[in-house]
């Protein structure tokens, strides 16, 4: 017989489900959840059921809405002919917080990856082809994550898009500010040469 209650080690059990939540955390956060008021875990409750009855995908790029249209496609100031393909809308999160992206995005939903059965029937390649045949787009800069599934997206992705009259371009990537060349693997090192860029 358990010494947990049944409804602590039910939370638990749940916290241990999200990403980056081992059980050592998840246990953490459940004592934590005990101890805070009622108001606090019920505001907590209501948050993630609101997350779930009002969120939907924006009809066009596929990022978190409450709309039909997420804020970005609705905001008549971006800059149209520049597409920017993300893996997931935490992506596109990510580089809105930089303020230096003013096109629009595109988020297919994920990555190919092969030994994991995730072919191209899972991310949203025809959805973007569709968008391009609409016409308008002048680049469409490829920003998937630097890793195998990522690089093997984006050649899938660059494949997709040769038939269109548009320019791909792939996010730079290289050394980290405040990283030490000797702690870099050759991979990073070589994409910082690749992506380098003339000192004016």
């Amino acid at each position: 017989m358990s010494a947990t209650p049944p409804a602590l080690a039910s939370l638990i059990e749940e916290l241990v489900r999200l990403p980056g939540i081992g059980p050592k955390t998840a246990q953490r956060l459940a004592f934590h959840l005990l101890k805070v008021p009622r108001e606090t875990a019920v505001a907590l409750a209501e948050a993630v059921i609101g997350l779930k009855d009002r969120t939907r995908s924006c009809r066009r790029c596929f990022n978190i809405s409450e709309e039909e249209l997420c804020a970005v496609c609705r905001d008549p100031r971006r800059d149209s002919q520049l597409l920017c393909v993300v893996e997931e809308a935490n992506d596109l999160l990510a580089i809105e917080k930089t303020r230096e992206f003013r096109g629009l995005y595109h988020v297919v939903g994920g990555t190919l990856s092969p030994l994991e059965g995730r072919g191209p029937d899972r991310i949203r390649g025809k959805e973007l082809t569709a968008r391009l045949e609409s016409g308008g787009v002048r680049e469409v800069i490829l920003a998937t994550n630097p890793n195998v599934e990522g690089e093997a997206t984006a050649l899938y992705l660059l494949r997709l898009l040769k038939p269109f009259p548009v320019k791909v371009t792939r996010i730079a990537r290289g050394l980290p500010m405040g990283g030490d060349l000797e702690y870099a693997d050759e991979v990073t090192l070589a994409r910082a040469l690749e992506g380098r860029r003339e000192i004016t």
